[in-house]
């Protein structure tokens, strides 16, 4: 029996377009990420999922929104899969937190688990991710499981959960916009990573190959 679990990143915001930290701001999605939405979830519905549950900020709740309409699902929110607190830094863009704070940004460039400064370690993020995946997963033993999500969580709590060491996980492209990643439970083997990135193309094609796409 295989679960089939898709980590799916919201759709694009103001705040994405300006290089500005959100981090656990409730930034709102813009037109390009509801309709990036809307595109997306034309894929992920003839996966036909048995639940979906979302991060409970808007630009992951409402992707996730475009996803039950097609479905008549109804979702399930919860705070652990939330993006990484960045403390003071939210709401900054990061040439802005380069300037401000240069050693914090500093390790943060250098992939350190502590940065400081408030800012929440991987360590902690990988856990309280992973930790939603696994409930999440358990909702439908056998089924399709989506969780909308965020970039920085979606990656680390994927590393956590496959026990990748950050270094590994460091080789990840970023996460794009409204591209998932979709995980596989199994009794033996257990959790293993089976597509990564992928979703509906920038210029209208769409990839279902599983292969990476840039970021």
């Amino acid at each position: 029996m295989t679960t089939r679990l898709i980590v799916w990143r919201h759709g694009n915001t103001d705040w994405n377009a300006g290089s500005r930290v959100q981090g656990q701001t409730d930034v709102p999605l813009n037109d390009l990420g509801r309709r990036q939405a809307a595109e997306a979830a034309e894929l992920l519905a003839a996966m036909r999922p048995a639940a979906i549950v979302a991060s409970d900020l808007s630009r992951a709740s409402d992707t996730a929104a475009a996803l039950t309409a097609l479905t008549g699902l109804t979702a399930g929110y919860d705070e652990r899969l939330r993006e990484r607190f960045f403390g003071p830094w939210q709401g900054l863009t990061t040439a802005e937190v380069q300037v401000q704070r240069p050693a914090e940004f500093a390790r943060w460039k250098a992939g350190e688990d502590v940065v400081g400064d408030d800012v929440e370690t991987l360590d902690d993020l990988g856990k309280r991710v992973s930790e939603a995946f696994q409930d999440a997963a358990a909702l439908a033993p056998g089924g399709v499981v989506v969780a909308a999500t965020h970039g920085a969580a979606a990656r680390q709590g994927l590393g956590h959960l496959l026990g990748w060491p950050r270094e590994q996980v460091r080789t990840l492209r970023a996460l794009r916009n409204c591209h998932w990643i979709e995980l596989t439970l199994d009794e033996g083997p257990g959790w293993q990573l089976s597509a990564y990135n992928v979703g509906v193309l920038a210029e209208g094609n769409r990839s279902g190959s599983g292969s990476v796409q840039p970021s």
